[in-house]
């Protein structure tokens, strides 16, 4: 057994610096062609020319410090729109937002560039919007520089600028004022492929260190490999959160839907919700320890909240850090469950072979695959695994030093 002295800092579960509590966001859109038609349709008539535009709507998540969270949507289901919540650019109509740590956000090309200003003076003004000294921006403006290659041109001003030398000033500007999370919005698809392969291996620096990272882009393949969990948006909801491969998968089922023009009635109301997961023995009670290489029995609770004729789930083990221990899912394993026409349990198992001494916690999520409907439930259940902690990180192999 594991005595109070052998407890490594690992034990700890990493706290959640986003939580995403029921946000809604509205727009007005005006249907007026010309100024010429505001005028006339001012005042209680103009009412009837004016639209709202739901954005968000009832969108909850919570993001734990070090991750890497992808958003995915097709153009206008709102992702752009909730980075934007989550950086406090703008604010929600309902629900709450509450987060914790420096946030820098890249969230438009040159965004928060004043374009009569030269690179250095918007160096230094970004920095301060970012909450750093003018001290501190000092200290990082020559790394600042050197990363962004604009070289002699940092003395010109900014509206001389290509939309090249725009991103690599503003990127090189929000990853060294030390934030602890950073929001990027497609900034990986400018520029010039040295630059962007620079940009990633940055963010894999920052990974590395530990920082929360979100990431909206078009670009799959660096959605898949950079990230931890992955939620995708669809008019403005929610429609899937949960592990890379299934959150792509569902995208593309999106967007084959939306090709060949087949009407999707509005999500009123989710099918199906996770209620509980538990760990079991082999005899079926609760555990909360195992021993490295014993079998993880888990028991997921499915609610329908209405009939669905085809549908997946999936798991996720997470260590204590947040990062992503182990994943699969119905669809990796080519099994294809019954309609669910009624609440029930599912069985999944698997070994600990592998996996080093620590915390870990069960993540699990359902979704719809004939319509788009879904539910995560994170931090669900919690174990541990008990022995002396030899190295560090979640995946534990034979280690001989002579």
């Amino acid at each position: 057994m594991m005595t109070e002295s052998k407890k490594h800092v690992f034990d700890v579960p990493a706290p959640e610096v986003i939580r995403v509590s029921k946000v809604s966001k509205r727009f007005t859109v005006r249907k007026d062609s010309s100024l010429k038609e505001r005028v006339v349709t001012l005042g209680r008539a103009g009412r009837q020319h004016r639209q709202d535009f739901w954005g968000l709507s009832d969108v909850s998540l919570g993001i734990s410090a070090g991750t890497t969270i992808g958003l995915i949507g097709h153009n206008g289901s709102g992702k752009s729109t909730l980075l934007k919540v989550l950086g406090g650019i703008i604010q929600p109509t309902e629900g709450v937002v509450e987060q914790r740590g420096r946030v820098a956000a890249l969230l438009e090309l040159g965004a928060g560039f004043h374009p009569d200003l030269t690179g250095r003076e918007n160096v230094f003004l970004n920095g301060s919007v970012l909450g750093l000294s003018r001290e501190e921006v000092e200290e990082q403006f020559d790394a600042i520089l050197d990363f962004s290659g604009v070289g002699d041109f940092i003395d010109t001003q900014v509206k001389f600028y290509s939309s090249g030398m725009y991103v690599r000033l503003a990127f090189a500007i929000a990853v060294h004022t030390d934030p602890d999370i950073l929001l990027v919005d497609e900034v990986l698809a400018v520029g010039d492929e040295q630059f962007q392969e620079k940009c990633l291996a940055k963010i894999r620096d920052f990974q590395t260190e530990g920082r929360t990272i979100i990431i909206v882009s078009h670009a799959l393949d660096q959605i898949s490999s950079l990230c931890d969990r992955v939620v995708v948006m669809d008019k403005g909801k929610l429609v899937y959160d949960g592990i890379p491969v299934t959150a792509i998968e569902r995208f593309r089922d999106l967007l084959t839907e939306n090709a060949v023009g087949q009407a999707r009635p509005d999500q009123v109301s989710r099918a199906l919700e996770i209620s509980s997961i538990e760990i079991l023995g082999k005899t079926g009670e609760d555990i909360a320890q195992l021993e490295a290489g014993d079998d993880v029995h888990l028991r997921i609770r499915v609610e329908m909240l209405r009939p669905i004729e085809r549908w997946a789930i999936g798991f996720s083990v997470d260590s204590s850090l947040g990062q992503i221990a182990l994943a699969s899912n119905t669809d990796m394993l080519d099994i294809e469950l019954a309609p669910l026409r009624e609440s029930r349990d599912v069985s999944i198992s698997f070994t600990t072979d592998g996996l080093s001494p620590g915390r870990y916690s069960i993540n699990a999520n359902a979704s719809g695959i004939s319509e788009p409907t879904s539910h995560g439930l994170m931090n669900g259940a919690e174990f541990e695994i008990l022995g002396d902690v030899l190295s560090v990180g979640p995946v534990a192999t034979s280690v001989r030093i002579t």
